[in-house]
């Protein structure tokens, strides 16, 4: 007779269920690549049946030291791994729907070792990639290999590489994890039943925190260095911070290094621009947004001369001091 799981475990596969399903279609790992020459980095996102990001510039660098150019159609998994998640998927909504706990069992069971062969499979993926180089390339280093870390940092001559999950990647170990309390709620393995808000609540969460766009970081006075002009800051009521499409921050000592630095970085995509405001006590407000007062007598640090402030009015009285006039972030640039 088939012993039936509670509704709380129930919840908890539907869930993990959706949670499977979204990961088809978003970057389930990633690979960031950190060099002097490449400011904001160069990133390769692993999807379940392709390959995203910097590929056309990454196979590029590749060529020089002999190492395979990456193509989707060169690897079956993109074929098969949109299936066998989907198949987990479903998996997971027929046991949360009417599975008893042996099909719970059965279905973790089957999750991890699948994730387990994920992983060594592509470890095997990786050493091949970093292993398999060109004996005629141009650039070669005697003993040198180019695998990436499984997961985590590792220094590739003057190149920093970071493997980390990406936002189905962890939506791939939310569901594992949800799946996991199921099981120690069917099987008594918790003291006390966890209820499936609070597990949802934190499967959230974690979620929002790893697809969240960067915030914006509080600038440090007599500590920061200015990325244009690499002055420390010295009057944090002039300090500025752009942020770019990958997450990168950048931070300034003046409105005007951080104009200079975003024109001489052109191939730099800025997502958001942020300015201290100039009555506010290390306040980064929205650049774009702000009122700005141009004048002589405002001593900036690298002679932009430009007060910011998040209200008209406030930009306004300051500019009457000295019968200055105010404009806005379009009319600055």
């Amino acid at each position: 007779m088939k012993q039936e799981i509670s509704k709380q475990s129930k919840i908890l596969l539907i869930v993990s269920a959706i949670c499977l399903g979204i990961s088809v279609f978003v970057p389930i790992w990633r690979i960031e690549l950190d060099a002097p020459q490449y400011p904001e980095g160069l990133g390769l996102q692993i999807f379940s049946y392709k390959l995203g990001g910097d590929v056309d510039i990454i196979n590029g660098l590749n060529h020089y030291i002999g190492m395979q150019t990456l193509h989707a159609e060169n690897f079956i998994e993109f074929t098969l791994l949109p299936y066998i998640i989907s198949f987990y998927a479903l998996l997971m909504l027929i046991s949360g729907i009417k599975g008893g706990k042996k099909m719970l069992i059965t279905t973790f069971i089957a999750f991890v070792v699948f994730g387990i062969i994920a992983m060594v499979d592509f470890w095997r993926w990786e050493y091949n990639y970093g292993h398999n180089l060109d004996p005629n390339a141009a650039i070669i280093v005697p003993g040198m290999a180019y695998q990436p870390p499984l997961i985590g940092f590792k220094q590739l001559l003057n190149f920093g590489a970071y493997s980390i999950p990406d936002i189905g990647g962890w939506l791939f170990i939310g569901a594992g994890l949800l799946t996991l309390i199921a099981v120690a709620i069917e099987f008594g393995w918790l003291k006390k039943w966890i209820k499936p808000n609070t597990a949802m609540l934190l499967f959230t969460l974690l979620a929002l925190s790893s697809c969240s766009s960067k915030n914006p970081e509080p600038l440090a006075l007599n500590k920061d260095q200015c990325e244009s002009c690499k002055m420390t800051y010295a009057d944090i009521r002039f300090g500025a911070e752009c942020i770019t499409t990958k997450g990168k921050v950048y931070k300034f000592d003046d409105l005007s290094c951080m104009k200079a630095f975003s024109s001489s970085n052109n191939t730099m995509v800025i997502d958001r621009w942020y300015i201290n405001d100039y009555n506010g006590n290390n306040v980064l407000i929205d650049a774009t947004k702000a009122w700005y007062v141009l004048h002589e007598t405002i001593k900036s640090p690298m002679n932009g001369n430009t007060a910011a402030f998040a209200q008209q009015h406030e930009a306004e009285k300051f500019a009457a001091s000295f019968a200055g006039k105010i404009s806005t972030w379009e009319e600055i640039n």
